[in-house]
């Protein structure tokens, strides 16, 4: 009976310990990974490479995702890792996020465009909003074919009626009439014209000494005035038409370390296929050509 209590106590303890430290094993092994492809990475491009990718990563005890957006965080992380590279040294930035908190996206911008060095935006699938603020400060932008940034218009946010565009509330009250507004509205107005000038400059900021003068207020105006819907996705084609140069070759090791960062299973959509490369298949020679 002991013989029996003990290995129960042995195999239920066992399998405690497995439940608490596969999860951990798991993160360990995908960051060494990680890392593997970045050290891989660096040396093709020879620049030092940080990555800004926000994706659900479902490790953990519950699989629980969580949502990942810039915050602050994230800005604290970029600006150690920016301080830690060498002034001269040539730097990239992959990224992969919706965007997020406007402060820590401008602090990020702002350290990017202060470096010496050479600076490298990388984007493999998309960088909205804060993700596209990050990108213009860089001195060359990297994207895939068929990868998009997303438009800089503020989002206002109102405890009753949600997040509203900026660009929106002030037509709203220009084409009613400020007499005929409530002053909610006007209050929200007042903000909305605040955050448009301030994120105009700051877009006029990061880009004038690469794009002149003319051409970066063009640009700021443009990503700003509400000409676009939050989400509408820029392409490559339409980016050029703005005045910014983009090359649209990115480094193998890039999509790979991309694998790396995966999605939860149970949220994915319903898309497989066979992971390799297909190469067209030559016509089979008949009796006669042979």
């Amino acid at each position: 009976m002991n013989g029996g209590f003990d290995i129960g106590v042995i195999f239920w303890l066992f399998l405690i310990l497995l439940i608490f430290l596969w999860p951990q094993y798991k993160i360990k092994t995908l960051q060494n990974a990680r890392l593997e492809l970045m050290r891989r990475c660096e040396k093709k491009i020879g620049c030092r490479v940080i990555t800004l990718i926000h994706r659900q990563e479902r490790i953990g005890l519950f699989g629980i995702p969580f949502y990942k957006y810039i915050d602050i965080e994230d800005s604290e992380q970029v600006l150690r890792a920016i301080r830690m590279t060498p002034p001269d040294m040539p730097m990239a930035v992959i990224i992969h996020t919706p965007g997020g908190l406007v402060l820590a996206a401008t602090q990020i911008a702002l350290a990017l465009r202060e470096h010496k060095g050479k600076t490298i935006a990388i984007i493999p699938h998309y960088a909205m909003s804060g993700g596209t603020l990050i990108a213009l400060a860089a001195d060359e932008i990297w994207m895939d074919q068929n990868a998009v940034l997303g438009p800089l218009d503020p989002q206002i946010a109102d405890q009753r009626l949600g997040v509203l565009p900026a660009a929106s509330i002030l037509k709203l009250v220009n084409e009613k009439g400020r007499e005929k507004v409530k002053e909610e509205y006007l209050i929200l107005a007042d903000i909305a014209e605040k955050a448009v000038r301030q994120m105009e400059q700051t877009i006029y900021n990061l880009v004038v000494e690469k794009m002149g003068e003319e051409k970066a207020r063009e640009l700021a105006k443009i990503m700003v005035e509400g000409r676009w819907t939050h989400d509408y996705p820029i392409t490559v084609e339409e980016i050029r038409r703005l005045g910014i140069d983009v090359k649209t070759e990115i480094p193998e090791e890039v999509y790979k370390l991309m694998e790396l960062y995966p999605q939860p299973a149970g949220l994915r959509p319903g898309v497989e296929f066979i992971p390799i490369p297909y190469a067209p298949q030559r016509p089979r020679r008949t009796q006669q050509e042979r």
